[in-house]
């Protein structure tokens, strides 16, 4: 792993307004319980709760300060507890920046800072209609703050825990401009609620469950979508369970909200989330107890990015998280981890030796990783001409860890080899072409000055059609990632095909029929149309079913004896099944004419009783007959699709049994059907 980056010190805190004074404040004792830069890294602010008073509390710090009216705030008992720092969005040239404090019992302080005037109290506020109500989270959406409120029951003698769902989530437009301070209507986003911890992304609301005491509640979380008036429900053990849309008030009741999912929310495995935070791509980071950093995306569905050193987190040891561009820097024990979030590749580990670390804000800085100590504010920089996440480097060393996998497998060795003894060997020279090529037809791109080696030119040319088709398919994945909600399917549509096509000409292991397995699972309709496509199945002009596969995908298709041993193990059903089970579900009429085409593709490639073809263990019409006892639901369908199948095959026995079905039906006139399509002669005129 190569050096990201190197870590300096760009201040030490003198061109903030009262430098001194924050150096001096971090230095003492017990650091801060919160320290949040605004969002245009001009403002510092620094929350320290136990501080007595009248030591201020809140402290605003200004890059090159100007000089005005600084910004100190406390407060003593038995005033509420802070439980918001806010940067708003502000309208008009009221100035650079807008800030609300809000205490638990609604109360908000509007503040704005305007160049050589320094921070004013702009307007103080009530969030809260009741006034027993207690905010215990709040964030900011874009020009609304939403909050989530205890409200405890009207009789003061009632038993808490039997008021587990007295808390609702509620959200106001707060507009700040040149006129003060506009507070729109409360708005009710759910209510009888547990209670949940609030966080914001510039497009959705994620609602993290503050506590685990209540088993069903603590198993899932919701994400509000604001400009659709809609709750997402999903759980990491199980991912999207399921989206509503909220018209009225009635539907915002979350008691009802469950009502349709408690079965399925009964079983999931309890939340583990240690630490949560925002990402900047709009997602939720979760690090678990365990040390798992996943993310969960706005649509509700969850990927797996890393896993911090260490074992098991302690409950106070606190973890640090922030995303830069495409890099997620945690800080765990003293020790900075920089991730690449779409690989899951750990691209640095730094050993910082400093007390406490808090990270700030970057604007206009992607590559840039900016943390405050104790010392000052230390910025680790990227360089990117030997950034280890280029495409052309990333790409080289999986063409070494596939070929470790390839090797290993075939090796009678019982020693470990790693990507770095199948560099330094020199023995296997197929894995150091192909990454010299790839990393050649990629640097071309953006600079087509840089030969290749004239021992690797020839077979570039060989290759060249098969590199055209990776780059397409590279291409195809970036839309997928990029493209509009309504162009989305389309694009996964051609993606499974070019998949589905590139795992039937290449060898069908395990590892790929277990990948056809969950494309088949995650992408049917996708699915069904790239098999039509491979095996360009369609009618011809009498109606019947024609295919013009090649040899080749019609032996992956059909399987061999091994593959059949395996049938079922962890769940991976071979490729001919999952093929029959896109029949019955898109198309289930052309079945039976699926399976006469196969059984005359076997007879042609093999012998009838040959152990080497498929027909030498399972014949394919029982195959297909295992399929369609599979189904959950039987019908007077699938009893037609039965015997349609029976009859395919065209073998006495199940001929034979069709007619017993048929006869056990008193379907005569079937009966007569088939026994003179079987005997034509038998049967007096």
């Amino acid at each position: 792993m190569k050096p990201a980056g190197m870590l300096r010190r760009v201040s030490d805190f003198s061109e903030l307004s009262r430098g001194h004074w924050l150096r001096e404040l971090l230095r003492q004792g017990e650091g801060p319980s919160h320290v949040q830069a605004s969002p245009d890294g001009q403002h510092l602010l620094v929350l320290q709760k136990n501080r007595p008073p009248p030591l201020p509390q809140v402290v605003a710090f200004q890059r090159h300060g100007s000089g005005g009216a600084e910004l100190e705030r406390n407060w003593q008992q038995p005033q509420p507890t802070l439980v918001g720092l806010l940067f708003l969005q502000s309208s008009g040239t009221l100035g650079s920046s807008a800030l609300a404090l809000v205490w638990e019992h609604g109360r908000t302080e509007v503040w704005h800072f305007v160049v050589a005037v320094g921070w004013q109290l702009l307007q103080t506020l009530e969030l809260c209609q009741g006034a027993r109500a207690r905010i215990v989270s709040v964030c900011s959406q874009g020009a609304s703050l939403v909050w989530c409120e205890e409200r405890p029951p009207l009789d003061a003698h009632s038993d808490m825990s039997k008021c587990a769902f007295r808390f609702c989530v509620c959200t106001r437009a707060l507009e700040v401009g040149e006129q003060g301070v506009q507070l729109g209507t409360l708005r009710i986003v759910l209510h009888n609620s547990p209670e949940y911890q609030v966080l914001a992304s510039p497009q959705h609301v994620f609602l993290v469950p503050a506590t685990a005491s209540f088993a069903t509640t603590s198993k899932f979380l919701l994400i509000w979508h604001p400009e659709k008036a809609k709750l997402t429900i999903t759980a990491p053990s199980a991912g999207f369970i399921r989206s509503k849309v909220l018209r009225s008030s009635s539907e915002s009741d979350f008691r009802k909200l469950l009502l349709g999912s408690v079965g399925l929310l009964s079983g999931l495995a309890p939340l583990d989330i240690h630490t949560s935070a925002v990402s900047n791509s709009g997602g939720l980071l979760v690090v678990s107890t365990k040390g798992a950093v996943n993310m969960v995306e706005p649509d509700g569905t969850q990927r797996h990015i890393f896993d911090l050193e260490g074992g098991p987190l302690a409950q106070g040891s606190p973890v640090q998280l922030k995303t830069f561009g495409s890099i997620l820097a945690c800080v765990l024990a003293g020790v900075l981890y920089l991730v690449d979030q779409n690989s899951g590749r750990l691209v640095e580990k730094k050993i910082l030796g400093m007390k406490e670390v808090h990270f700030l804000e970057s604007p206009g800085e992607e590559d840039s990783i900016q943390l405050l100590t104790q010392t000052g504010i230390y910025s680790f920089s990227f360089s990117r001409p030997e950034d280890s996440s280029r495409p052309e480097l990333c790409l080289v060393e999986m063409v070494f860890e596939e070929a470790c996998k390839y090797y290993q497998r075939r090796s009678l060795s019982s020693s470990k080899l790693t990507v770095e003894k199948l560099k330094k060997g020199g023995v296997f020279q197929a894995p150091v072409a192909l990454a010299a090529i790839l990393q050649h037809s990629l640097h071309q791109k953006q600079k087509p000055t840089r030969g290749l080696q004239d021992t690797y030119a020839k077979l570039l040319g060989t290759m060249s059609l098969e590199l055209q088709s990776y780059m397409s398919l590279e291409l195809l994945k970036t839309c997928v990632v990029c493209a509009p909600e309504s162009e989305v399917e389309s694009y996964c549509e051609e993606l499974v095909e070019q998949e589905v096509s590139r795992v039937l000409h290449s060898d069908m292991d395990k590892d790929n029929l277990a990948y056809l397995n969950s494309v088949f699972a995650s992408f049917p309709k996708a699915a069904w149309k790239a098999t039509r496509s491979c095996l360009q199945l369609q009618q011809n002009g009498d109606g019947l079913l024609v295919a013009r596969a090649t040899p080749e995908v019609w032996k992956k298709v059909l399987g061999g004896p091994q593959q059949q041993e395996e049938v079922g193990q962890n769940g991976v059903v071979p490729l001919f099944e999952l093929i029959c089970a896109s029949f019955l579900r898109f198309k289930p009429k052309w079945l039976p004419s699926f399976v006469e085409l196969t059984q005359q593709y076997v007879s042609i490639s093999w012998a009838y009783s040959s152990k080497e073809g498929p027909e030498g263990r399972v014949p394919l019409y029982k195959r297909a007959l295992g399929v369609l006892a599979r189904k959950n639901k039987r019908s007077e369908a699938d009893d037609e699709m039965e015997l349609e199948l029976l009859l395919c095959s065209k073998r006495p026995k199940a001929v034979l049994q069709a007619l017993h079905l048929l006869i056990r039906l008193k379907r005569w006139q079937r009966v007569v059907e088939v026994a003179e399509k079987r005997h034509p002669n038998s049967l007096p005129s």
